[in-house]
C-alpha cells in the first residue's frame, strides 16, 4: 500500500508540471486567435473558431487559477476535489482545442 504522504507528493507534483502547461495552453490559444483572424480577412472565411479559442483560453486560466489555489490548501480533502476539477477541466479544455481545430480545419477547406 502506498503511504498517503507519498500520493500527496505525487499530486503535488504532477499539478505542479500542468500548471506550467497552463499557460503555454493560453499562449497557444491566443496566438490561435491572432493567425485565424489574419487568415479570415484574407479568405473572407468567417468561423466559429476565434470565439471558441477565447472560452477555451479562459478554460485554462481558470485551470491555472483552481491549480495555484490548491497549492494553497491546508485540508487534504477540499485539496484533492479542486486538484479533480483542475483535472476534468484540463482535460475539457483540450478537447475543446482538438474540436476547434476541427473546426478551423473544415471553414478553410
Amino acid at each position: 500500500m502506498i503511504p498517503e504522504s507519498y500520493g500527496e507528493q505525487r499530486e503535488h507534483e504532477l499539478t505542479m508540471h500542468v500548471f506550467s502547461v497552463f499557460a503555454a495552453m493560453v499562449g497557444v490559444c491566443l496566438t490561435a486567435i491572432g493567425i485565424l483572424r489574419l487568415v479570415a480577412f484574407q479568405t473572407k472565411v468567417q468561423t466559429l473558431g476565434d470565439d471558441l479559442l477565447a472560452i477555451d483560453a479562459i478554460v485554462f486560466v481558470l485551470c491555472a487559477t483552481l491549480a495555484f489555489w490548491s497549492f494553497k490548501i491546508s485540508h487534504p480533502k477540499t485539496r484533492r476535489r479542486v486538484r479533480l476539477v483542475v483535472d476534468t477541466l484540463f482535460l475539457v479544455g483540450l478537447s475543446a482545442m482538438a474540436f476547434v481545430c476541427g473546426v478551423i480545419a473544415y471553414a478553410l477547406v
